[in-house]
C-alpha cells in the first residue's frame, strides 16, 4: 500500500477532516474544518509536513498553497477546486482526488469560499502562506 492510500483510508475510516502520514511514519488524525488544522500543524513546528502526505476533505487554491510551500509530498482531497490543481501541478506535487470542483463554496452554501476568492488570482504561494500562517 503506498503512503497516499494509506492516508486516503484512514480519512475514510476515520471520519477525520484530515491526515497526515508525516515522513517519520507517524499517522494522525485531525477534526477541525478548513485549514484550521493545517495552519496549527504549522504554527507549532514550521517543518512539521516536509515530506509528508496528506489527505484532506477539501484542497482549495489555499490550502494547496499552503501545503506546498510547507514542503508536502503528496495530496488526496476528496473534493478539490480548479484553483488548487495549477498550485500543485507547477510545484511538482503529487495529488489525487474525488471531485473536481470549480470551487470551494463558503459555509452558508451560497457562493464561493471568502478565502478561494480572495486568492484565487495570487500567483505567489508564500504570500499565500504568509498571511494564512504567520499571522
Amino acid at each position: 500500500m503506498t503512503n497516499l492510500e494509506i492516508a486516503k483510508e484512514k480519512l475514510y475510516s476515520s471520519k477525520a477532516s484530515l491526515v497526515v502520514l508525516y515522513s517519520n511514519g507517524e499517522c494522525k488524525e485531525y477534526y477541525q474544518n478548513r485549514i484550521n488544522d493545517i495552519k496549527d500543524i504549522l504554527q507549532n513546528d514550521k517543518n512539521a509536513l516536509k515530506g509528508a502526505t496528506v489527505a484532506d476533505k477539501v484542497i482549495g487554491k489555499v490550502a494547496s498553497s499552503i501545503l506546498t510551500v510547507a514542503g508536502v509530498k503528496e495530496i488526496y482531497a476528496d473534493v478539490i477546486s480548479k484553483y488548487a490543481i495549477p498550485v500543485l501541478e507547477e510545484n511538482h506535487v503529487i495529488y489525487e482526488y474525488k471531485n473536481l470542483v470549480d470551487y470551494i463554496i463558503n459555509n452558508d452554501k451560497t457562493g464561493m469560499c471568502p478565502m478561494e476568492n480572495k486568492y484565487k488570482e495570487i500567483s505567489d504561494i508564500n504570500t499565500i502562506y504568509k498571511e494564512m500562517v504567520d499571522m
